[in-house]
């Protein structure tokens, strides 16, 4: 597996790059075809948060995505936080792969998430160490392009959950318009469906 460290606001020892490349690489063998793995550290500047050291990890192979992101007093336990994480969204990957395979469906008839055809996605991470702190206001640090494959909600609900993130951005193939799925406060899911 190929593995990037990269940090901003922190250090990565040699002690800690050694860890993560050792305990990130043993990942692979939950799920073959995991290929690409990048790990990003970074610390939190406010006094008052224990949690100092956050580690971002995304997996990537196989047109499979999975991320999570931790926060742990150093950087040690970070990566333990995000392993632990990783570990369990990689074996619930694995379930609906193997369902795939034998053409299992979900007993409410909707396909698993697995028999959707997997995403392309690009993801890079822009950092500019030598930026002002002070800039007039937030600045785009990471650009994606996502190719919007058409499904239903309820598929798009299973992918969010996946890779762990606010929001999920994809073609309804209910309606055929571009669609945002998102997870409010409450818990529940949210859909905002563009206007034709």
């Amino acid at each position: 597996m190929e593995i990037t460290v990269s940090a901003r606001h922190t250090e990565v020892s040699p002690a800690l790059r050694e860890v993560v490349e050792e305990k990130i690489g043993r990942l692979s063998r939950f799920l073959e075809g995991m290929d690409h793995a990048e790990v990003h550290f970074t610390e939190e500047r406010n006094p008052r948060i224990a949690a100092k050291e956050v580690c971002e990890v995304t997996l990537e192979g196989h047109g499979h995505h999975v991320r999570c992101k931790v926060a742990a007093a150093d950087g040690f336990a970070a990566i333990d936080a995000a392993v632990n994480k990783l570990e369990h969204q990689l074996h619930k990957l694995k379930t609906k792969v193997q369902r795939r395979q034998h053409g299992g469906r979900r007993s409410n008839g909707q396909p698993a998430v697995d028999e959707l055809e997997p995403d392309a996605v690009l993801a890079t991470l822009v950092v500019d160490d030598d930026a002002d702190e002070g800039d007039d206001g937030p600045r785009i640090v990471k650009t994606k392009r996502h190719a919007l494959k058409p499904m239903t909600p309820v598929e798009a609900a299973l992918r969010l959950d996946l890779v762990e993130h606010d929001f999920w951005f994809f073609t309804n193939a209910d309606t055929g318009r571009n669609a945002v799925l998102y997870r409010r406060t409450d818990g529940d899911l949210g859909l905002i469906d563009a206007a034709g």
